[in-house]
Order: structure tokens, then sequence, then C-alpha cells
């Protein structure tokens, strides 16, 4: 590596952002029906399944929260949705495996340095291991 250079995260002076990933993004569900019960184990939720809107907003409010920032971020809505994908991930250990997932366009609305951060952050779980990286 010659060089680094530092890319600033854009601003969002509005208070409403919308981030199109490009890679896939993943949640985990509760694993419970809708009257609680559980009826399975957490697994896998993708963009489009019951629980995805909530457990993506926590997941965004949780990375302000983290950061000591504004957590009011409100997932406003989805516009689109790319085809489920497997995406290889490191695990403990080095042993690797797979994490299903889905590209996907979401709008938001919350703190400008909020949103700044999200975007340098990404979209869902696993962002370190490269899911729910946002485009430029």
């Amino acid at each position: 590596m010659d060089r680094i250079e530092a890319v600033q995260a854009p601003v969002f002076a509005s208070g409403r952002a919308v981030f199109r990933t490009v890679t896939p993004v993943v949640m985990k569900s509760s694993g419970r029906d809708e009257a609680g019960e559980r009826v399975g184990r957490q697994a896998w939720c993708l963009p489009g399944e019951p629980e995805w809107d909530v457990y993506v907003q926590g997941n965004l409010r949780r990375k302000a929260e983290t950061l000591g920032l504004d957590p009011d971020v409100t997932l406003e809505g989805v516009g689109w949705v790319g085809p489920k994908r497997s995406f290889a991930v490191a695990g403990a250990g080095g042993a690797g495996g797979k994490k299903p997932g889905a590209c996907v366009e979401v709008s938001v609305s919350g703190a400008p340095e909020t949103l700044s951060a999200i975007a340098s952050w990404g979209v869902g779980q696993a962002n370190s291991a490269g899911m729910g990286w946002i485009g430029g």
C-alpha cells in the first residue's frame, strides 16, 4: 500500500437520507410468532420478511447510541430489495461460513450527524464482516 486517503462521510443537512447497500444486509429474527410464542430458533431475516424493518431500525438506533449520537433514527421505508445471495464471512478461530442477505435501499430520517455515521458504518448486522456496506 502506497497511500491512504480519508473519505469524508456525506452530510445530510435535511435530516433525511436514502442508503443503497453494495453488499447484502442481514438481520436475525426473534424466532417468535405474532403472539410472541417461540416457534423456532433465531433465523436469518431478509429485507421484506416479517420483523426485518423493526430489527433494522433498532440496529440503527444502537449504532447511534454506541457512538454517543442522537439515537432518534427512523426507518421510513424500503425502496428496493436485490436478489437473495450468500456472502462468505470469516468466523471465530478462522472458521468461515456464509450468511444470506440481500442488498437493499432504505430511506431513513434522523439527526444529520447520526445519518453521516450510519453512512460510514453500514446497515444491518455483521458490518465488520462486510455485510450491509453503503455505496457512495
